[in-house]
């Protein structure tokens, strides 16, 4: 059994868009007070595919059974009714992810795989909604997020900052935590609902923000800011994401969903929790 550290974002073989639909209008659009604010669902995955992040969940996206469950997924977070999805690619890769949007609703009893959760979920979620596109936000920008571990491991090297502080955040991320330690330390077992579920957790969402930026703020060598500096790089990025965001254009009456890898999700639930354009909804009403 693995714990999931994250360091950073079915088919129904013989099932119709009529099924998926039916079910959607059985469930009632999100009861929460109107305002002229635009509604956001920001939901935290794991990366189906392959990866660059430092620990890859195992998933056998292939997996007749995991397909189901990516299904049954999709029709959750479809009762939003997004107007708008945004998932984790560059906006200049449009036309490639929208072309393959399209070649999936010729033929939506197969899952598009091509990219990951992004194309099993999204792909599926757009399709049940009617939605003619999605749209990419991501931003790509290099930083060493393991800067601290190097120094840690290299004798010729001190953290002049906090080490100790740095150590714990590493190696007992959820020590204050018991109940949801013991959650992610059964995450290999557990469905991909329950998954989801416990990544979006507000601690674990403030956990992956410590694990892929906010520990770096006591690492440095000397009086230098290594750490931050790279922390910063963090930041500047899901900056970017945000602005690409609202680049799209929207209105009041529009409801939009974001999938992307949780630490982006944590990231962007900070800048929209006090935006006044947005109005964030709790993600973990729809991973029920």
């Amino acid at each position: 059994m693995k714990k999931l550290i994250l360091i950073l974002s079915f088919t129904l073989l013989g099932c119709s868009n009529s099924i998926s639909e039916n079910s959607i209008e059985k469930v009632s659009v999100d009861k929460s007070k109107k305002t002229d604010k635009i509604q956001v669902l920001n939901v935290g995955f794991f990366h189906f595919g392959s990866t660059s992040d430092a620990t890859k969940v195992e998933f056998d996206e292939n997996n007749t059974k995991e397909q189901e469950e990516i299904r049954k997924l999709s029709i959750q977070l479809a009762k939003f009714k997004p107007t708008i999805i945004c998932l984790e690619y560059l906006p200049e890769i449009d036309d490639d992810i929208n072309k393959a949007y399209q070649d999936f609703l010729k033929n939506p009893s197969e899952l598009s795989m091509q990219y990951g959760e992004l194309s099993m979920v999204g792909f599926d979620v757009a399709r049940i909604n009617g939605l003619h596109k999605v749209y990419g936000i991501d931003n790509h920008m290099g930083y060493n997020y393991s800067v601290g571990d190097f120094i840690e491991n290299t004798p010729e090297l001190t953290n002049a900052i906090d080490p100790v502080t740095y150590l714990e955040i590493t190696n007992n991320p959820l020590k204050a935590y018991p109940e949801m330690e013991k959650r992610n330390n059964n995450f290999d077992n557990l469905s991909l609902l329950e998954k989801l579920a416990l990544l979006n957790e507000p601690i674990m969402l403030d956990y992956s923000l410590n694990a892929n930026a906010d520990k770096l703020f006591y690492v440095g060598i000397g009086d230098n800011f290594v750490g931050a500096d790279q922390a910063a790089l963090f930041y500047h990025r899901n900056m970017k994401i945000y602005s690409n965001l609202n680049r799209i254009k929207m209105n009041k009456n529009d409801r939009v969903l974001i999938l992307m890898g949780s630490a982006h999700t944590a990231m962007l639930r900070e800048f929209i929790k006090r935006s006044p354009k947005f109005e964030m909804l709790n993600t973990l009403e729809y991973l029920k």
